[in-house]
């Protein structure tokens, strides 16, 4: 046997949930503070943030990430909030986890992205997601609470700018309040180039916001895309979105149908909060504490293996699905902005 195959690293182990959905994709919050203050994620005023302390560095992340990359062949890693992007030095991150070798993605507000696209992109930035959720100045106003539209829109636009590649825009629909603009968005996206992914309203927001009818299903939005601009399905992967190409040749959109056609049966995602708890699925209500394992004074190996058997055995606890909408549903005790989304 030659020297190099002696040393050759071990094949990365399938991270199989008790359902047999294989886990690779890891969603990580780098921080719970955001710029915004948007009606159904959190209150205007009041809010508690987590000390600088427990939040956790740079080198934690990235070691953790590591573990799930070389023990466990992860292949997609999503930086999210709060808001990203009020963590400073953000690229520095993304440089650490692109050279990884995986698929590094970002979602923010989009609000500071002229400032910082280019950077991200050097830094090996692939994908980024940007939510907006109107196009129109005064509807946006009142749901972010911030008169910062144009801002997003510039931002929107540094992100093509830059090259990063796919650029889609996450619009949570809710009835009521901005579906009138389906139609809209979906031009908007025609015309720009970008990927609009329709989202249902999903309870996590802050307060009591979310109802059944306040849900605009999938299929409604379906159908007023398709009436304005023909489109057909495309074959969907593990990814959320259940993605329609236009058969002009316009591009495509995304639809996430989190509640009235769950894709629990395909989710290969793990979540990363700011302060280190590592959740199997977005509505968890049972978190796994890395942090403590990452701050326990175990180093190289032994850390790794410690952080390798808490991710095993956590994803052996992953549930079947969310239950939304179902009589034993049980709504978690944080906000999206709290977990990370």
């Amino acid at each position: 046997m030659s020297a190099a195959a002696a040393v050759a690293p071990a094949r990365a182990e399938d991270l199989v949930d008790p359902f047999g959905r294989v886990v690779g994709d890891l969603r990580i919050s780098v921080t719970d503070r955001c710029n915004f203050r948007c009606q159904y994620c959190m209150p205007a005023e009041g809010m508690s943030w987590l000390p600088r302390s427990e939040v956790l560095s740079f080198e934690e992340i990235e070691r953790f990430a590591r573990v799930c990359v070389e023990r466990f062949g992860f292949e997609s890693i999503r930086l999210t909030g709060g808001e990203p992007m009020v963590r400073a030095h953000l690229p520095r991150l993304v440089e650490r986890l692109a050279r990884l070798g995986v698929d590094v993605a970002l979602t923010t507000n989009g609000a500071t992205l002229r400032l910082h696209a280019a950077a991200l992109a050097s830094a090996g930035l692939s994908r980024i997601n940007i939510s907006l959720d109107s196009l129109h100045r005064d509807r946006f106003l009142k749901l972010t609470r911030r008169d910062e539209l144009d801002r997003v829109l510039d931002g929107i636009d540094a992100s093509i700018e830059a090259g990063l590649a796919p650029v889609k825009l996450n619009t949570v629909m809710m009835r009521g309040i901005n579906d009138d603009e389906v139609v809209d968005f979906a031009r908007f996206g025609r015309e720009r180039g970008v990927e609009v992914r329709f989202i249902e309203f999903m309870p996590l927001e802050a307060g009591d916001v979310w109802n059944e009818q306040v849900v605009v299903s999938a299929d409604e939005i379906i159908a007023a895309v398709s009436a304005e601009f023909p489109i057909e399905p495309v074959v969907r992967a593990s990814e959320p979105a259940e993605r329609y190409r236009y058969l002009d040749g316009g591009g495509h959109i995304g639809v996430i149908a989190s509640v009235t056609k769950p894709f629990c049966g395909n989710c290969d995602r793990v979540r990363l909060t700011a302060e280190g708890q590592f959740r199997t699925c977005l509505f968890a209500l049972d978190e796994f504490d890395m942090r403590a394992i990452l701050r326990s004074g175990a180093t190289g190996a032994d850390l790794d293996d410690r952080l390798a058997v808490a991710v095993r055995d956590a994803v052996g606890t992953k549930w079947a699905g969310h239950s939304i909408g179902q009589v034993h549903f049980i709504k978690p005790k944080r906000t999206m902005s709290q977990i990370g989304g």
